[in-house]
């Protein structure tokens, strides 16, 4: 059988970004690289195209221009928010980005969460030596106030900080979850090359569940079937899936047997952070390299702001997250023409 031929149109050079370069950046807007050369006897400007450069710049252009609120591509019985299964309420607050890392960590695929008795409610069982999830509510009581001035006595709200603990969906036994609005028509249309170039890459990836994400310690990536992308109000099913497929990807990239990428040292603990700008503009560079789409996609800036807010609106770090993530594309670009 004849080899898949590479599927990147151009070849890549992948250079460190010098920060100073950075600095300069922010201060002063991005022009493309050029230089005059002569065509029968006449100047005349050579502009060269930096691809990646430009697509980092219009992201941050979409930035500064208010992103909106990022949303799930794909389809989730919870929204993508996490829900508590007997009541069916969203949980919010730091609650929220609380039971995201412990389902990240976990690698649970549900957004069902509840306690202990809550899920005895529900004729469903924890299973033995499962480890529940913290989070916070607050009680509200009352307490005794005196007027400083008039002596006066009165009754004041007072809340204090309660700590609960609540299992998931995949630590139990005998709870179904409904299937509700599920879809079951398969909206993502097959992109051939973009398809060819990942599976040139030799990349180990898993279909099913609800939850997109790439596991280190399995080196695996798992994504919700092709029928759960229904797309955003800026993006259509097809290109929601490629982009969040090349994202986890671009995660798969930082393996220490691949590139090592190791955050920590630079940024500490918002290394997570970073990580997430980097595969969300390494999604960007190649989705607009096999064509899955012409521009970056809104969707695009909305999660990397949402990023950039954790990492304190720093805005340096997107040029240096653009650099790992231009290694990132160069990595997968040789393995790809390699293996095709």
């Amino acid at each position: 059988m004849k080899a898949a031929p590479s599927s990147l149109p151009f070849h890549m050079e992948t250079k460190p970004l010098v920060m100073a370069v950075a600095r300069q950046r922010l201060r002063t807007p991005r022009r493309p690289f050029s230089r005059v050369i002569k065509m029968n006897g006449k100047a005349k400007r050579d502009v060269h195209r930096d691809t990646h450069q430009e697509i980092t710049d219009h992201i941050i252009e979409a930035i500064e221009a208010g992103a909106g609120q990022f949303e799930m591509p794909w389809h989730r019985s919870g929204g993508g928010m996490p829900v508590n299964a007997k009541t069916g309420n969203l949980y919010n607050g730091v609650n929220v980005l609380s039971l995201w890392v412990a389902g990240d960590r976990r690698g649970y695929g549900s957004d069902k969460w509840a306690t202990y008795r809550q899920w005895q409610d529900l004729d469903a069982q924890v299973r033995h030596k499962e480890k529940g999830s913290p989070i916070v509510f607050y009680k509200e009581t009352t307490r005794d106030v005196v007027d400083p001035v008039t002596g006066n006595a009165s009754e004041e709200p007072s809340y204090f900080a309660r700590t609960s603990w609540v299992f998931n969906a995949d630590q139990v036994e005998g709870y179904t979850a409904p299937d509700g609005d599920t879809p079951t028509r398969n909206l993502v249309k097959i992109i051939e090359n973009a398809d060819s170039f990942v599976a040139n890459t030799g990349a180990d990836i898993h279909n099913g569940g609800e939850r997109a994400f790439y596991s280190h310690s399995s080196d695996h990536i798992q994504m919700p079937e092709k029928k759960r992308f229904t797309g955003t109000k800026t993006s259509t099913p097809t290109e929601s899936y490629y982009a969040v497929l090349l994202h986890e990807l671009t995660h798969w990239t930082g393996h220490k047997k691949r590139l090592e990428r190791d955050l920590a040292k630079r940024f500490g603990k918002p290394a997570y952070a970073m990580e997430e700008l980097v595969a969300e503009l390494g999604a960007a560079f190649l989705c607009a390299a096999l064509n899955v789409t012409n521009a970056p996609r809104p969707d695009h800036a909305a999660y990397v702001a949402n990023w950039l807010e954790v990492l304190n609106d720093d805005k340096k770090a997107i040029f240096t997250a653009s650099a790992r993530a231009r290694d990132a594309v160069g990595y997968l670009s040789g393995v790809e023409k390699y293996n095709g």
